[in-house]
């Protein structure tokens, strides 16, 4: 059985690290200004290439965001470190690595990730 309070306590830093860069994040997706007359075409398509890029790491970070949080919900429930799909035990080398994995290695590798 895993040490639940030290993988809450790794899922709570990794929370607050993501939450305290979502501001600088979402200033660099604000929207691309239209008016040509103070952008130039390449800097602007250079804007739009940094503002796709950086929807695309919103994206990643929002993602990790649920899976933390999806992790400390099964700290609570008591399901934390049982796989989702077998309820076998997950290898706590696995957490280790990600303490948000959900899934052993056999059902993830069956899952093809």
């Amino acid at each position: 059985m895993p040490d639940i309070e030290h993988f809450r306590a790794r899922l709570l830093q990794e929370r607050e690290k993501i939450l305290s860069l979502q501001a600088t994040r979402d200033a660099s997706t604000a929207t691309v200004k239209l008016d040509q007359s103070s952008v130039g075409r390449l800097s602007r398509m250079d804007a739009l290439q940094q503002q796709a890029m950086a929807q695309n790491a919103s994206q990643r970070v929002d993602l990790a965001l649920r899976r933390i949080e999806g992790a400390l919900r099964r700290c609570d429930d008591g399901s934390y470190g049982y796989c989702i799909d077998c309820d076998e035990p997950i290898n706590e080398r696995r957490l280790e690595f990600d303490p948000t994995a959900a899934l052993c290695i056999t059902c993830a590798e069956a899952r093809g990730g």
